[in-house]
C-alpha cells in the first residue's frame, strides 16, 4: 500500500536555508515547498493543504509569532518554530500562540528531521482504527473525548477539536489518572525524548490545555499543580461504550 508523502512548507526568509531544507527534507520523502514571508504562505496554503509547517520566527514583515497566532485562529496544523533568539521568553511565548515545537538556530538538518518525524507521529489525521483494548469514546469531569476524531466535548454536545499537541498531553494523563507526573515524565511520554535542561515548555503545554479545558492555573480542578513535584488529573476517567 502506498502512503501519500507528508506536505511541508518551510517559512523563512533566508533563501539558501529554504534550499537546503526543501532538498535535505524531500530526500527524506517529504514533498517540500518554501515561502519567504506571510503573504507567499497564504498563497501556498491556497494551493496545497500542509501537514506541517515550519516556520522562522524573524521574518520581514509578519514575524513568526503573528504567522502562528493567525494560523490559528483557522487551524490545528503542526507548527515547528525555529528562532536564533538565545531568549527563552521567545520560545515560550511561540508555543503559547500555538506552536508544537521549536529548535534553535542553528541546527543540524537530522535534528530537525527527527522533530519532524516525532511531531508528524502524534498529530497527522488520527488513524482509522484505535490500539486493541482501547475505548474510543472517555469521560472525565464534565468532559468527553472522542479518540478517533480528536475532538473534546462538553456537557451541551459541543465539539471542539484538538491540535496533536494538546491531544498528546491529555491521553497521557487521560491514561494516568490521579498519578503525579513530573515536568520529565510527561516531556518524555508526549516527546518520546528526554527534556533539555531547564526547559519549561510542558508548563505552557498543560495552561494551553486547561485553556481548552474552560480552566486556568490558579483555580484548576482537572489538573493541579503538585507544588515541587508536577501535575495531577484529578478527574475519575471512564471508558464509554
Amino acid at each position: 500500500m502506498t502512503t501519500t508523502p507528508a506536505t511541508l512548507i518551510v517559512v523563512d526568509d533566508d533563501p539558501e536555508i529554504c534550499e537546503l531544507l526543501a532538498d535535505y527534507l524531500g530526500r527524506h520523502g517529504y514533498r517540500v515547498f518554501t515561502a519567504d514571508g506571510a503573504q507567499a504562505l497564504h498563497t501556498l496554503r491556497a494551493e496545497h493543504t500542509p501537514d506541517l509547517l515550519i516556520v522562522d520566527l524573524m521574518l520581514p514583515g509578519d514575524d513568526g509569532f503573528t504567522i502562528c497566532r493567525d494560523v490559528r485562529k483557522h487551524s490545528d496544523v503542526p507548527i515547528i518554530m525555529l528562532t536564533a533568539s538565545a531568549d527563552e521568553t521567545d520560545r515560550i511565548l511561540g508555543l503559547e500562540l500555538g506552536a508544537d515545537d521549536y529548535l534553535g538556530k542553528p541546527f543540524n538538518p537530522r535534528e530537525l528531521l527527527a522533530r519532524v518525524k516525532a511531531v508528524l507521529r502524534r498529530t497527522r489525521s488520527a488513524p482509522p482504527e484505535l490500539p486493541a483494548g482501547q475505548a474510543r469514546w472517555v469521560s472525565f469531569g464534565n468532559w468527553q473525548l472522542d479518540r478517533m476524531t480528536r475532538e473534546l466535548i462538553d456537557l451541551q454536545g459541543e465539539r471542539a477539536a484538538l491540535s496533536g499537541a494538546d491531544f498528546q498531553l491529555l491521553q497521557v494523563f487521560l491514561e494516568h489518572p490521579a498519578k503525579v507526573l513530573t515536568r520529565d515524565d510527561l516531556y518524555a511520554l508526549t516527546r518520546g525524548r528526554d527534556a533539555p535542561p531547564l526547559d519549561r515548555s510542558i508548563d505552557v503545554h498543560v495552561c494551553r490545555l486547561r485553556q481548552r479545558l474552560g480552566e486556568d492555573a490558579q483555580h484548576s480542578q482537572l489538573i493541579r499543580t503538585v507544588r515541587g513535584a508536577g501535575y495531577v488529573l484529578t478527574a475519575q476517567v471512564d471508558a464509554l461504550t
